[in-house]
């Protein structure tokens, strides 16, 4: 059994919020978390059992009247019981009321996107991160901000590297014995999530187009975001493609992430960049096995970028730090993968490269970044396939990729 980093969050918003929601996707994790606090007295019901969802779904005010500490299973399978407790929740504002989990952002809906306002701590649930497989606190963001990123003696590096990125972070996916069993796994899983959360969540025209179109996204998994280019792979509008790639973040199979820029540049790229939220998922859609990727390494780079942008998430989660996602790139092309920007406005920098050396050219878009952000940088790190912290410079260091889960 993991320890998961969200663990501590949900019970501290258990203690002062009457309404607690899980979302991530499904199979992460999130019902095996709830569970374990049933032995707190709490009643437990999910969704994905016919009965439980027939009665949901007939006489939601019904359902949960007289419900308290109760856990709800796979929410946004029948959203509208949100709705009825918002009503009781308004009735009694106790703490730790309902503990909710969701495999969709129901939160997101326009029917109820409204309705628990003020009311609910939503909290995120990726796949495993690489820390929580080895049983380690992480502190690599808090270390990444003030400039202190260490030495690694026992740095995962080379194939063992490779392996570790192509196998993800599901639990069921990391149990299976082999790399082919892993991927019948997670082809499964992709299957499952076209064919019913979808549904769940939204009427899908061209359903049959789904597998393609996700295809289409995981060719271009690292890069900026082009609507008109992936709507015309599958033939729909522009507009559709759009609504596409919202439903599959809604289901967390993929993220979008904004830009940093700020109003005093005028060159700065204002598009959203996309990465698939697991690496082992990702490599599966694109039909990448260890093999492949051991001979050819130019389509790991891809790959490692999104392990890394969706560890850093995870370990968001674990941090006490305020962070918000960005990316970063200016007209002349200089880029950085990862800009965190903490509450306060600070910002750090991280850049993946996935050979074992690195170049001064390499801090290019991380010296841009540092020059647009002036006082307001702190640090900001080239993370890559080696054991060894290099200094590049003023708040510029080359740090290996293991400083994120040792």
């Amino acid at each position: 059994m993991f320890n998961r980093f969200v663990r501590r969050r949900v019970e501290e918003a258990l203690a002062d919020t009457p309404v607690v929601l899980i979302v991530g996707p499904r199979r992460a994790g999130k019902t095996t978390l709830v569970r374990q606090m049933v032995d707190t007295g709490r009643t437990y019901f999910t969704l994905d059992d016919q009965t439980v969802l027939a009665a949901a779904q007939s006489d939601p005010a019904g359902f949960i009247r007289g419900l308290d500490q109760a856990i709800i299973d796979e929410i946004q399978r029948a959203p509208d019981l949100l709705l009825a407790i918002k009503k009781t929740v308004d009735e009694d504002y106790r703490p730790g009321r309902f503990l909710l989990t969701g495999s969709a952002n129901v939160l997101t809906l326009p029917r109820v996107a409204d309705s628990l306002a003020g009311r609910v701590e939503t909290l995120q649930m990726l796949p495993l991160a690489r820390a929580e497989l080895e049983g380690r606190t992480p502190t690599f963001l808090e270390h990444l901000f003030e400039g202190k990123l260490q030495h690694q003696t026992k740095s995962i590096i080379g194939a063992d590297l490779l392996e570790l990125v192509l196998m993800g972070g599901f639990p069921e996916a990391i149990s299976r014995d082999n790399e082919r069993r892993r991927q019948d796994w997670l082809r499964s899983y992709i299957t499952s999530i076209l064919t019913r959360d979808l549904r769940d969540i939204a009427d899908v025209e061209k359903l049959t187009e789904l597998p393609k179109f996700v295809r289409l996204l995981a060719e271009h998994s690292g890069q900026l975001v082009n609507y008109t280019q992936l709507s015309a792979g599958i033939n729909v509008t522009h507009k559709t493609g759009q609504r596409y790639v919202g439903l599959l973040e809604q289901v967390f199979l993929i993220a979008t992430v904004q830009p940093w820029f700020t109003n005093s540049l005028k060159r700065i790229i204002k598009t959203p960049k996309l990465h698939f939220l697991d690496s082992g998922l990702l490599a599966t859609v694109r039909g990448l096995a260890l093999d492949k990727v051991r001979t050819d390494r130019r389509t790991f780079g891809a790959l490692l970028e999104s392990f890394v942008f969706s560890e850093v998430l995870k370990l968001m989660s674990a941090s006490d730090l305020r962070l918000t996602p960005h990316h970063f790139r200016d007209r002349d092309m200089r880029e950085v993968d990862i800009v965190l920007e903490r509450a306060d406005g600070t910002i750090a920098g991280i850049e993946v490269k996935a050979s074992g050396t690195v170049k001064s050219s390499d801090f290019a878009g991380l010296r841009a970044l540092a020059d647009a952000c002036g006082d307001r940088f702190a640090f900001g790190t080239v993370l890559y396939d080696n054991t060894e912290v290099v200094p590049f410079g003023d708040r510029l260091t080359a740090a290996p990729l293991s400083c994120l889960w040792n």
